[in-house]
């Protein structure tokens, strides 16, 4: 039996633009991917996923996923399941943010401080579930 080292981790983030939720979510997914895990994670494009793009789905059947969603719909998380398997970790801003005791964003668009700094709470949580994933 081969013993293959995963070195790249899908992240599904909420594609959800009526909660503020959603935006902290993508926001902390873009840092991720951009600057705390650039090499060791990818993006797949939830609204594509679950349209049938072949490639998300490939991926995120072969390759240990991460969603993180907005709210407690769990959008990410369940489409994954359905189409491709278990999330290897599913994640909610919202609870995320209580466990830290920061406040939810009122806004959704022209953050201010406060929900920035919720986004890069968001951001080092889904960084240590990659590097977690990545050590499992």
């Amino acid at each position: 039996m081969l013993n293959i080292a995963v070195t790249k981790v899908g992240v599904v983030s909420c594609s959800g633009e009526e909660l503020a939720e959603g935006t902290v979510s993508r926001l902390a997914c873009r840092e991720v991917l951009d600057a705390l895990r650039p090499h060791e994670t990818v993006t797949i494009c939830l609204p594509l996923f679950i349209a049938g793009g072949e490639e998300e789905r490939r991926f995120a059947a072969t390759f240990p996923t991460i969603t993180v969603d907005g709210c407690e719909k769990r959008c990410a998380q369940r489409g994954t399941e359905k189409l491709s398997g278990k999330p290897a970790k599913a994640l909610v801003v919202t609870e995320i943010l209580a466990e830290r005791g920061l406040a939810v964003p009122t806004r959704r668009r022209n953050l201010e401080d406060a929900d920035r700094a919720a986004a890069h709470a968001v951001a080092e949580e889904i960084a240590k579930a990659v590097d977690e994933v990545l050590n499992a």
